[in-house]
């Protein structure tokens, strides 16, 4: 299966950052566990926020003013026969990971990692919203990020 990846890394201050490597196995590990079928392959954006932007967007999208890890959005058109199906956006906060990571006691890298699978979750139609959902999400996010070598995130 074809994966594009678009990254935007312009971001100020983070101690570090996923290379292009780490993103495309984090996404393809994710893409590898879901039943859902790409026929030609897919194309993800992703964008590393300073904290104002993943203020503003999480306020404007989710309702919640303050910065977050990582939003996704969605694409809303079906896919074109032949075509790369473009997923959507992922934007996450090098800032917050960084945080999280260091509150939790987590490897950095495995804290991106899990935002990464995350949002692809998202991306790939799966949610949080209702108690069912979160565990059959929480549970597939431990079981791929288990498949990187990746402790348990909810531990």
């Amino acid at each position: 299966m074809t994966l594009q990846l678009d990254i935007d890394p312009s971001v100020q201050g983070a101690r570090w950052l996923p290379s292009e490597a780490d993103v495309r196995e984090w996404t393809s590990a994710t893409l590898a566990a879901i039943t859902r079928s790409f026929s030609a392959g897919v194309e993800v954006s992703f964008k590393w926020l300073e904290l104002e932007l993943s203020q503003s967007l999480n306020c404007d999208y989710r309702g919640k003013d303050s910065p977050t890890n990582v939003l996704s959005f969605p694409m809303q058109m079906p896919p074109i026969d032949g075509e790369l199906e473009l997923l959507g956006d992922i934007a996450i906060c090098p800032a917050v990971v960084e945080r999280e990571a260091g509150e939790q006691g987590k490897p950095l890298r495995a804290h991106w990692a899990h935002m990464v699978v995350h949002g692809m979750l998202h991306l790939c139609g799966y949610d949080h919203i209702e108690d069912t959902e979160a565990l059959e999400m929480e549970a597939l996010e431990r079981d791929i990020l288990a498949s990187l070598g990746i402790e348990d995130p909810y531990r």
